[in-house]
């Protein structure tokens, strides 16, 4: 395996590896709806991408207020350090811009995964896309 690396990426110009990425994971695998997929705020939002060599393997966004969204890595790179890479880039980042406070809404079964990274769970359960989730936040320091 190939060095993983994680960087801005640019919605306009990374949009078709991003559009892979996250229909590959959201729409095949776990049967979110197109149209539940895809909204306003990918315009407005930061993207990143996560690489192994020069293939693009996962994506997240970071909106202006600190929400964390569309995490996804693809199938064959789970288990590999990709998702805490992405989100700890992720969280640098909006700490740089003086968002003290991250939140994001976890699929239940990855919630353990974000109170690694310092994440909360500050809901109780709910449906999103048919998905059982939970509202989770972190205060940075």
């Amino acid at each position: 395996m190939n060095e993983i690396t994680i960087r801005p990426a640019d919605w306009s110009k990374d949009n078709s590896e991003i559009r892979r990425i996250r229909e590959s994971v959201f729409i095949a695998e776990q049967s979110v709806p197109p149209e539940l997929e895809w909204d306003a705020e990918d315009a407005v939002a930061d993207h990143f991408l996560a690489y192994e060599g020069d293939y693009p393997i996962g994506t997240a966004r970071l909106l202006p207020d600190g929400h964390i969204g569309r995490v996804s890595v693809l199938k064959d790179w789970r288990g590999l350090k990709v998702g805490d890479q992405l989100i700890r880039t992720v969280i640098e980042t909006a700490e740089k811009r003086g968002l003290r406070q991250q939140m994001l809404s976890a699929q239940v079964h990855a919630t353990s995964f974000y109170e690694k990274l310092g994440f909360t769970v500050v809901s109780g359960e709910f449906l999103d896309a048919g998905i059982p989730h939970v509202d989770m936040v972190r205060v940075s320091e």
